[in-house]
Order: structure tokens, then C-alpha cells, then sequence
């Protein structure tokens, strides 16, 4: 198992680190001796998470870009590389989920989850990737959803996006492990975060409030623990969550059971 004396010296690039599990995935990383590239589309508050690392806050470097746009994704990347020399783990944190029907969703809301949750993360992993080879070694990762596994009301185009990740890093788990670089997804249930908040409806407005279940669930802090571990098992899916995570296993050996529990379950 890698012991947290590991991560010391490591350069570690997290996106959606200005909230939720990335701020806390930052400072983990951080308390573990590692250099934390921090990245979302929101500067202040990628400036708060830096500022509330203390002391340590010199080894958290705030470089703000959008998921949606990931046109310059290459020269930002290999800036970075440039300046810090090389990227251990890459965190791809960052994304948005759904609140509304398949029915009233228009395409360009279906195109524009698809290009903040699958294309923006692949266009920073596949930007990355070569210096990975390069110094043979590295850990991506990317962030899906127990309903990345399954269908769940409200979330069509979210739920198709996330299920497109495990696709996407199996294979290239698959075609990189004979450069000593692995893959993970991480698998989240419930987690105390603001993404349901900032969720979109059917007009592509926020869905602005808390669902009743993600209050439930675990907290950031949690999360990022359980994140770390699953990294120093090299495990190739990592879940994070409560009770709710049972409903994978029922989905793959029981799927009557589920569609039955699914069609139950309050959606928002």
C-alpha cells in the first residue's frame, strides 16, 4: 500500500478544486506532502482553497480553466509540465449532472453535458498522457456516478456521459498499463457536495437546491480519504458512499430488483 510519505515531492493535478470532493481531494494532498495543481472555472474560489491551506499554500498552484471550453487545454498543460516538471496523478473531478426529463431536455443541453463531463475530461487526460509516457509513470482519474452504471430518472444525458468515462479509461488503462500508468473511476453515491445545486433543468438554469438523499450522504472530506486509499490499492473503480452503493450490485445480479427499487426512489 502506498504510505502517505509517497505523495511527498508528487505533482497532482485536481479539476473541480475550488468545492465539493476536489477542494477536499486539494487539501489531502496537500497534508501529504504533494504539489497540487488546483483547476476549475471559478478563480476565487480556487483562490480560497489555496489561502485556507495555510502555510501550505505555496504548494497549491491555481490554474482556472472551463470544462465546456478546452480549446488552449494543450498549451495549458504543458506549461504546467514546464514549470513543475512532470504529473504524477491527474484528478479529473470536475463535471455537472441533470435535473430534468428526457422529454424536455433540448440537444444542445444533451451536447453541452457531454462536453463538460466526457469531452472536457478526456481533452485534459489525452493532453496529459504523453508526458505520462514519457516518464513512465502516472494515475488518471475520472470521476463517474453510480448512475454512470445504470439509467436513473432526471439524468439521461448525465447518466450517458459518466457511463462513456468507463468505456474511455478502460481502454486506456488497457493500452498504457506497459507504460506503468494507471486508471481509475471513481464511483460516487451520495456526497454532501453542491452538485446538485448547481445541477441543470431543462432551460439549462440551476437546479438550486439540495436533493433531500445527497444531504444524507458522505461528507467532502470523506470522500477524498476513501479517493486516496483507493489510489494506493491501484484499485480500478473506487466507490464512495454509503448504503445507496448497493444498488450496483443489485443492478448487475438482480436487475428486476432494481428497475422495481429504481422506479421508487425520489429522484430530486
Amino acid at each position: 500500500m502506498m504510505k502517505e510519505k509517497q505523495f511527498t515531492g508528487k505533482i497532482a493535478w485536481v479539476t473541480g478544486a475550488s468545492s465539493g470532493i476536489g477542494e477536499s481531494l486539494v487539501h489531502e494532498f496537500v497534508r501529504r506532502g504533494a504539489t497540487v495543481i488546483a483547476s476549475s472555472n471559478d478563480l476565487p474560489g480556487l483562490e480560497r482553497v489555496k489561502a485556507e491551506c495555510g502555510n501550505k499554500s505555496l504548494m497549491v498552484h491555481c490554474i482556472p480553466f472551463d470544462l465546456a471550453d478546452t480549446s488552449g487545454i494543450d498549451k495549458i498543460v504543458e506549461q504546467q509540465v514546464n514549470a513543475l516538471g512532470r504529473i504524477d496523478f491527474l484528478l479529473n473531478i470536475g463535471g455537472i449532472s441533470q435535473r430534468a426529463r428526457i422529454d424536455e431536455t433540448p440537444m444542445w443541453l444533451d451536447r453541452k453535458i457531454f462536453e463538460i463531463n466526457y469531452f472536457g475530461t478526456i481533452a485534459l487526460s489525452k493532453a496529459v498522457l504523453p508526458y505520462m509516457v514519457r516518464q513512465q509513470s502516472g494515475h488518471i482519474l475520472a470521476t463517474s456516478s453510480i448512475s454512470g452504471r445504470f439509467g436513473f430518472p432526471l439524468r439521461s444525458s448525465y447518466s450517458a456521459s459518466k457511463q462513456a468515462l468507463h468505456g474511455f479509461f478502460e481502454t486506456l488503462y488497457l493500452e498504457n498499463k506497459k507504460f506503468n500508468i494507471k486508471a481509475s473511476v471513481i464511483i460516487p453515491g451520495r456526497v454532501r457536495t453542491s452538485i446538485s445545486f448547481h445541477a441543470l433543468d431543462a432551460e439549462g438554469k440551476e437546479h438550486g437546491k439540495l436533493d433531500e438523499g445527497q444531504a444524507k450522504g458522505v461528507l467532502p472530506q470523506r470522500a477524498a480519504e476513501i479517493i486516496i486509499k483507493g489510489m494506493a490499492r491501484n484499485k480500478r473503480e473506487i466507490l464512495v458512499g454509503k448504503n445507496e452503493l448497493i444498488m450496483l450490485y443489485i443492478r448487475r445480479y438482480c436487475p428486476w430488483l432494481f428497475f422495481r427499487i429504481a422506479d421508487k426512489i425520489k429522484s430530486m
